[in-house]
């Protein structure tokens, strides 16, 4: 297999920190009477899930902030919310009271909407109603929008940060993790290569055997047919092809370790390679020892997979 695609060339110099998917942050901040508080979530996922709650009032946020995340997270499933409130005492918002009843009354005619169908929508809560347009109004309404909306960004841009940081941390332990689970499986790799060159001696003893009793009980035997069989024999046991590969894939998963980006899905895939030749190398052993080996590579290789599940 060449190096294109799954083996890719390892990078020389400075590489991107490896991140793992799983993350939390928070950022607080204030101005023109209101207060804020920004929250990240992350969590592993396929691809890249952004699930964002921002007050649909403040124009033109949603767009930059799902673009800056974007930007700096490619996979796992995150939740991004902002909490939007006047400070105490500030006057900066006002309910608008019809505006109030006109959502209070489209959400009841969802709701039994929904329930004629046979759904169940979620609860809503105060917060999310007042986040909705126009149910805060006066005062808010004088806030400068662009310059609101900078500030939030500048906040959210340090949570991202905040988050990002977290997700380095965790992946730079799952590097290490996954490079002592490779070493770990290249040894055993190694055991299995001592492992076959001590049957191969058992395995000569064992077929002269079986030649003997069939020689020793059948006239006029087919000899070009009984090396025919014990050469048929030889190939289903020989495992050299399935030790080479889990070499290879153990190269490969280094270099991947070394890249750039996200890696965790090429990972996966490499799993699941690793155990496919785990299996044959347990099915082909007929002998205890290598068998011992082939199911230890296994344990090992499903433990790193477990680590791999979480790296973007």
């Amino acid at each position: 297999m060449g190096r294109s695609g799954l083996y890719p060339e390892p990078m020389t110099g400075e590489t991107d920190m490896r991140q793992s998917m799983t993350g939390f942050a928070n950022v607080q901040g204030a101005a023109f009477g209101l207060s804020w508080a920004w929250e990240l979530r992350g969590v592993n996922g396929k691809g890249l899930d952004l699930r964002l709650r921002l007050p649909d009032w403040v124009e033109g946020l949603e767009a930059q902030v799902r673009a800056l995340a974007a930007k700096a997270i490619v996979r796992g499933n995150v939740q991004i919310g902002l909490r939007l409130t006047a400070q105490a005492g500030e006057g900066a918002l006002r309910l608008d009271e019809t505006q109030l009843t006109a959502v209070l009354d489209a959400m009841s005619r969802i709701e039994a909407e929904a329930m004629e169908r046979g759904l169940s929508l979620a609860p809503s809560t105060a917060a999310e109603v007042v986040g909705l347009r126009g149910v805060l109004t006066s005062e808010a309404a004088e806030v400068d929008q662009e310059a609101l909306r900078n500030l939030l960004v500048a906040d959210f841009s340090r949570a991202l940060d905040a988050f990002v940081g977290m997700r380095q941390s965790e992946g730079a332990a799952l590097t290490e993790i996954v490079m002592r689970q490779l070493a770990e499986i290249e040894s055993l790799v190694t055991e299995a290569e001592a492992a076959i060159a001590a049957r191969a001696e058992a395995q000569v003893q064992r077929f002269r055997a079986q030649l003997a009793r069939v020689t020793d009980n059948v006239d006029g035997i087919d000899e070009a047919r009984i090396a025919q069989e014990l050469a048929l024999i030889a190939v289903k046991s020989d495992v050299t092809e399935e030790i080479d590969r889990l070499r290879a894939h153990i190269g490969a998963a280094r270099d991947l370790m070394a890249t750039k980006g996200a890696i965790g899905r090429k990972l996966d895939f490499l799993c699941q390679e690793f155990n496919r030749e785990a299996n044959t190398l347990c099915s082909k052993s007929g002998d205890a020892e290598l068998t011992r080996i082939g199911l230890s590579l296994k344990t090992a290789i499903d433990q790193m997979r477990e680590q791999i599940q979480n790296v973007e």
